[in-house]
Formats: structure tokens, C-alpha cells, sequence
């Protein structure tokens, strides 16, 4: 009879341990910050543009620039904005960052604080005269579909180089918000890239470069008061990776007519 009552326990306890195991696989698999409610597939660019090579970039010693984008440039979520990256981008290239940023603002999507990209840089000071212009995103076009998208990007860009002639223009594409990365974010990464690869614009892709990824998302995004926003550490990080992406691009070998291919200053 004891023996009946220890196996019968045994499986008991063995039952309970099955049950709490599934249990903490659920939490765990729940419990995952980066990960959007809802998944998609990723969804190609629709369409191919011919890649022109890009000229070199070279920056005065105290380069003056204009940095164009979001509520990421806006400095939100940080401790204070004047703490998010494209004011801290100034002091690690030694130069001055013009920081015009507007939460919720994309390329066909109006802003909380102002309208969309096209109606912003419509608005811009051609007096500015910066020595670099950053357009940075944005992701907030992810929900909106493809339609439209690319005819709102090439109208804001002729605008911007219309306003700016004489000023190289980087894209720095959006950065993931959660992961893995929505098929949104990876149709507008692609599509930015295209489009700035056919006029021969410098292009920055923290999606493709992996800038956030699962080991370091909780120290780069605050997932709780700043809405999946970088944290005041996140916004030094992304500051970091700007001019570290910068340098790469001053000593890129830029390919020239005849297929040669020369760095900067040779």
C-alpha cells in the first residue's frame, strides 16, 4: 500500500513539474519586450533603381550639420531631449548638430508637433548652408502601406537637394523599435536604400548592420515610459554607431570611371 502511494506521488510530482515547466515556457515566450504583437512576413521593395557610386565624403574639421528625422532625432525618451543622438552626434565629430526632429513625423505620415517630411523640408531655411544633411527614417510610415511611399520620398528629396545644392545628403534609415524587425520597417529600409543608391546618396541601414539586436535591445530601447524609444544610454549608442558609420564612409574606396578605385584624398 506505501509503495502504491509513492508511485502515485512520484507521478504526481512529476506531473507538476511537466505543468510549471510549460507554464515558464509560456511566460518566457510572452515576457519578450521586443517582439511586436503582430508579425509579418517581410515584404520586398517593389521595385529596383540603378545604383549610382557615391562621391566621397569629406567633412570640414567642425563640420556644421543638419540633422532631419523623427521622434528618434527628437531626442525622445531620453532623460532630457538635448540628451538624444543627434545632439550628442555633435561632440563626437567635434563639430554642431542642427537638430530638427518632430515626433510621429514620416514620409506620408503627419507629426504631433508638425506635418510630414515632404512639408517640413518645404519649410527648411536654405540660409542654413550646413556642411552635411542626415535624414534619418522614418519608421513611422510602417503601418501605411506601400502605396504612395516612394513618390512621397523622391518629392521630400528633390525638395531637400533643391533647398541644400551644394550639400551631401546621408540617409540614416530607420532602426528597429521591436523585434525581430516588422515587414514594414524592412520595406521602407529597402526602399530608401534603392531610392538613395539611384542618386548616388550615402546610405546607413541599422537594420542591415544589425545596430539593435535581442542581447542588446533592453539597454539600447525602453520598452516602458519611453514607448519603445531609446533610453538616454540607447540615444550614446545610436550617437556612437552614427560616427562610427561616418568614419567608414570618409574612408571608403569610391569607385570612378574606368572601374579604378580611390579613397578620399588620394
Amino acid at each position: 500500500m506505501a509503495s502504491g502511494r509513492v508511485r502515485r506521488a512520484g507521478r504526481a510530482a512529476a506531473l507538476i513539474v511537466i505543468v510549471a515547466a510549460v507554464a515558464c515556457g509560456v511566460l518566457l515566450g510572452v515576457w519578450r519586450p521586443w517582439v511586436p504583437a503582430v508579425g509579418d512576413s517581410p515584404v520586398l521593395a517593389s521595385e529596383e533603381s540603378a545604383a549610382i557610386a557615391p562621391t566621397p565624403l569629406v567633412l570640414p574639421e567642425h563640420p556644421r550639420v543638419l540633422v532631419f528625422g523623427d521622434s528618434w532625432t527628437y531626442g525622445s525618451a531620453a532623460s532630457r531631449p538635448t540628451l538624444g543622438y543627434a545632439y550628442v552626434l555633435a561632440d563626437l565629430i567635434d563639430g554642431e548638430t542642427i537638430v530638427d526632429g518632430v515626433r510621429g513625423s514620416g514620409y506620408l505620415k503627419p507629426g504631433i508637433d508638425g506635418p510630414d517630411f515632404g512639408d517640413r523640408i518645404a519649410a527648411l531655411d536654405p540660409e542654413l548652408d550646413p556642411d552635411l544633411v542626415i535624414i534619418q527614417g522614418s519608421i513611422n510610415d510602417h503601418k501605411l502601406g506601400s502605396v504612395g511611399y516612394r513618390d512621397a520620398v523622391t518629392s521630400a528629396w528633390d525638395a531637400l537637394a533643391a533647398t541644400y545644392p551644394d550639400t551631401p545628403i546621408v540617409v540614416l534609415g530607420p532602426a528597429p523599435h521591436v523585434l525581430p524587425v516588422g515587414a514594414g520597417t524592412i520595406r521602407i529600409d529597402q526602399d530608401l536604400e534603392a531610392l538613395a543608391a539611384a542618386r548616388g546618396w550615402w546610405y546607413i541601414s541599422p537594420v542591415q548592420d544589425e545596430w539593435i539586436t535581442e542581447q542588446n535591445y533592453l539597454d539600447v530601447i525602453d520598452v516602458e515610459v519611453g514607448k519603445r524609444h531609446p533610453s538616454t544610454a540607447g540615444h550614446r549608442y545610436l550617437a556612437e554607431k552614427v560616427a562610427a558609420a561616418f568614419a567608414d564612409i570618409e574612408a571608403a574606396p569610391v569607385t570612378e570611371a574606368g572601374g579604378a578605385e580611390s579613397t578620399p584624398g588620394q
